[in-house]
């Protein structure tokens, strides 16, 4: 007999809605209960005259600085209108900044969580609400725009302490995992993982606001304490940075000293890696000192970072269309030109394909011959930022020089110039159509790539370096491997399939796919850094974040009252072989028994056993 269940629209949509409405109950709970909707984030704010310059209209004599550098202070100016932003001392009490931060450490590391969240919280609404000043103090310290200054700078910050902030208790809250076989059924085993103690991190000068941000609120987001170096080319803003820093870190009642900065050159940042009060070091520089550092650090063996920066591939297929090809033009020049090439993750290899090849060129020279150079930042109170394209190179003549090189050496070895180029040394006078720090955006095309040195050596400077035709897929990624450096990469394609199975074989240490390969950093879940000349290990994402913490291993009783771990008899000492006691076969048996093939070997295993007892 066939029995029918009749069920009704209506009731369907009952208890469909009866399910909806209780979930959207549970979550206003939780959304009610949460600790972010109560938790009363303080209100920070930092004294604007600390982001301005001490005397305004003052300018810096920047070609007499490099003439003869005094190296008893440290010159501050403004690479792009060239302000005079005076000086700061020489950090000398290096061993007295690491103690004031392991007392400090010493309280902060049993912090509760609750605590930490509110710092990262209270740091974040910080940079949103004086951003317009960050922006401003960035872009003085450095030359750049105001424009890459919050792109650059603000907006990758806010996100790294959105994330630390929601995810650091899950990431280092004490792990419980699997005690493994059957022989160790009675424990139980966890991870924990402990703040380092003191970290030192060696920063340099193209992102002055987030490279101290940026490795700062990880240590303290981890328990630790930190040490910053600054380079002696983005010292001026620490004043700035460091009195907001410490403002936040009174208004959640964290101890002050957690965040130290030392000013200075190579010998302070020699001193303060060579201290054995160090627990860990960050730095992020070219591969030259990171080798000295990684030697100094040998001597105490203490744990180094090395973030060493990059060449990364920027590989263009030959499927794209008109319309795709636009938008990956844009894509390209923003970073090439972002903070005018001077990013340790930025495309400076690009690899495109013979199809689109010419059209590419084309595109990318148009655009970049109608782009302005200035300073956006300028000192009269009654002047509106300047709207332009690109700042200054930040370390001066000798920079400018060395780019300058790279572009003559490339023609010489076939390249051809359709953009710029042409900086000399008359750009130190009046005459000159360029300012001084400044350098043309550059576009080069038909760079060879076995001889050119711009083909291996780093750029970090404004130039699009386009190699020679790419005749297949297979040809632009083996050219785009053959270099030292692997921090990350990208690729383009109309088909989003193709450029995944090229992204995948680029060696790196990152790579996006359709997308700039700065992608990967602000999505700051993901580990950050690279291989070979690249550097090695990571920081952000929860690797990076792990990598600031002791990592403890703990085994336990899972039933410490019923049952504990007892040596059997037979492998008791003394355990010479008798008669009766076999221990070496005692042993075989518990080996045949855990991990014996099928249940004969288990039950020869139990025999074994026996017989040994």
């Amino acid at each position: 007999m066939t029995m029918y269940v009749y069920v009704s629209v209506a009731q369907v949509a009952k208890v469909v809605g009866g399910v909806l409405l209780a979930y959207v109950a549970a979550r206003i709970a939780m959304w009610l209960s949460s600790e972010e909707l109560w938790m009363r984030i303080p209100s920070v704010s930092v004294p604007a005259e600390l982001g301005e310059p001490p005397v305004k209209g003052r300018k810096f004599d920047l070609r007499a600085h490099e003439r003869k550098q005094d190296l008893s202070v440290v010159k501050c100016w403004d690479p792009a209108s060239l302000d005079d932003l005076g000086v700061v001392a020489v950090t000398t009490n290096v061993e007295e900044l690491i103690a004031r931060a392991g007392e400090a450490q010493a309280e902060w590391a049993a912090s509760p969580w609750s605590q930490r969240r509110k710092l990262l919280r209270t740091l974040l609404k910080w940079c949103v609400a004086e951003q317009a000043t960050i922006a401003k103090v960035a872009a003085r310290d450095s030359g750049k725009t105001l424009t890459d200054a919050v792109f650059g700078e603000i907006l990758v910050t806010c996100e790294k302490l959105q994330w630390l902030a929601a995810n650091c208790e899950s990431v280092l809250k004490t792990e419980f995992r699997e005690p493994g076989t059957t022989v160790m059924f009675t424990k139980k085993v966890k991870v924990e993982y402990r703040p380092v103690g003191v970290v030192l991190a060696i920063v340099p000068w193209n992102y002055p606001f987030h490279n101290v941000l940026n490795p700062a609120s990880a240590a303290l987001a981890a328990g630790n304490a930190i040490v910053i170096k600054v380079s002696e080319y983005a010292s001026w803003s620490t004043a700035y940075i460091g009195e907001g820093i410490r403002r936040c870190l009174a208004a959640c009642g964290a101890p002050e000293d957690l965040v130290q900065f030392a000013h200075g050159f190579a010998d302070v940042g020699s001193k303060l890696v060579k201290s054995p009060k160090v627990d860990k070091i960050i730095f992020v520089g070219s591969p030259q000192v990171g080798i000295k550092v990684m030697e100094a650090a040998a001597a105490n063996l203490t744990p180094v970072v090395l973030e060493l920066g990059g060449k990364d591939p920027f590989v263009v297929c030959g499927d794209v269309r008109k319309t795709e090809l636009e938008r990956i033009v844009q894509i390209a020049l923003r970073g090439v030109f972002q903070s005018m090439g001077q990013n340790c993750a930025g495309p400076e290899r690009f690899f495109v394909a013979k199809e689109v090849y010419e059209d590419f060129c084309a595109q990318v020279a148009e655009i970049t011959k109608r782009m302005t150079l200035g300073a956006s930042v300028v000192s009269s109170d009654s002047s509106s930022p300047v709207v332009v394209d690109c700042g200054a190179v930040t370390m001066g003549t000798p920079a400018l020089r060395r780019l300058q090189d790279l572009v003559d050496d490339a023609v010489k070895k076939g390249a051809t110039v359709l953009v710029g180029g042409d900086w000399s040394e008359s750009s130190s006078s009046s005459s000159s159509k360029y300012p001084p720090s400044f350098y043309p955006p550059t576009i080069l095309r038909d760079v060879p790539s076995s001889s050119a040195k711009i083909a291996q050596d780093e750029i970090f400077g404004p130039i699009m370096c386009i190699f020679e035709p790419c005749t297949s897929d297979d040809d632009a990624i083996a050219r785009a491997n053959d270099c030292a450096f692997a921090l990350s990469s990208c690729a383009f394609a109309q088909d989003p399939r193709r450029a995944s199975r090229v992204a995948s074989q680029l060696k790196a240490g990152m790579s996006s796919v359709n997308d700039l390969e700065g992608t990967t950093y602000l999505s700051q879940s993901l580990p950050f850094g690279g291989l070979g000349f690249s550097g090695f290990d990571r920081f952000a994402g929860p690797e990076g974040l792990r990598g600031l913490c002791n990592v403890r291993s703990v085994c336990e009783d899972k039933f410490p009252t019923l049952l504990r771990t007892a040596i059997p008899g037979p492998i008791q000492y003394p355990c010479a072989a008798t008669k009766k006691h076999k221990p070496h076969i005692f042993a075989q048996g518990i080996v045949q028994l855990f991990y014996g093939d099928g249940i004969i070997d288990k039950l020869r295993g139990i025999a074994k056993i026996i017989s040994a007892s």
